[in-house]
């Protein structure tokens, strides 16, 4: 008979008493003590776990996005390419997350869905720094955090901030992309609008790649990203349709209605629009 394996054996630390162990470092007391489910109901604790899981990876994004804004401000490309990528797969995750919750069927929701109370997703403070971080900058969504004075000061900061793509603008001007200037001294705390002369200097990058080839690539990583963010909530709403139906959200919208105005959203519309110019 095989004796079972000891890892002591081989060298493994097995005795932690006054070090740092795997639970210690990754705080796994606080993580999985957090699930405070309110009913019986049997997916409550999917709906929890989803949704705790997206914050934790948003949180990460966030991280990210701030630190490649920062990387191309300095003119910086290598590490903010990676960051952007990286970004594009932590979204292919939250993608895949929603396959989960679609296993939650409407009968299994209304078991527990009258706790949610007024709680719903786009009060996710640290989603709206994600759209606020990507230049979506609707100030109507402070609102929702007035009640949180430090929540209200990182996003009304955030505002202050020049936007990723603006970060991308002004580093195309520098390299010598010539953009308008309306646009690049225009109030960043607002959102960015379609301009038909953005496009045109994206079309000298894009008709001549290999004189551009950093600008290219960056611009195509942001694309590659908006791709996945525009997948994600797409996934959002047919969820939240096969779950509640036409019902209002929880949080007082329109629900499915409300999600599906959100698709019409560009985050980088002459991107998208220079490829109907080549």
């Amino acid at each position: 008979m095989t004796r079972d394996f000891d890892p002591a054996g081989d060298g493994a630390q097995m005795d932690f008493d006054g070090r740092m162990s795997y639970g210690d470092y990754l705080r796994l007391d606080r993580i999985l003590d957090a699930q405070a489910v309110r009913t019986t109901a049997h997916d409550e604790m999917l709906f929890i776990i989803q949704h705790q899981t997206s914050e934790l990876w948003m949180k990460l994004a966030i991280h990210e996005l701030s630190a490649a804004r920062a990387a191309i401000a300095r003119d910086d490309l290598a590490p903010a390419m990676k960051m952007l990528a990286r970004v594009s797969r932590i979204f292919e995750q939250l993608n895949n997350a929603w396959d989960v919750l679609r296993t939650m069927t409407p009968a299994d929701y209304t078991h527990f869905r009258r706790e949610l109370g007024q709680s719903s997703g786009f009060q996710s403070w640290q989603y709206r720094m994600i759209e606020y971080v990507l230049g979506n900058r609707n100030h109507a969504m402070l609102k929702p955090h007035e009640h949180r004075p430090e929540v209200l000061a990182k996003l009304a900061a955030e505002l202050a901030t020049p936007s990723l793509y603006d970060e991308v603008l002004r580093l195309a001007q520098r390299r010598g992309v010539v953009m308008p200037e309306a646009v690049l001294t225009r109030d960043v705390r607002e959102t960015h609008r379609f301009d038909d002369a953005v496009v045109e200097a994206w079309a000298g990058v894009y008709r001549a790649p290999e004189a551009h080839w950093q600008l290219y690539e960056l611009a195509e990583k942001l694309v590659d990203f908006e791709d996945y963010f525009r997948r994600w909530r797409f996934n959002h709403v047919t969820t939240v349709e096969r779950v509640i139906g036409f019902k209002r959200g929880t949080g007082g919208t329109g629900g499915v209605s409300y999600l599906k105005r959100m698709l019409e959203v560009e985050l980088f519309p002459e991107l998208w629009r220079v490829r109907t110019s080549l």
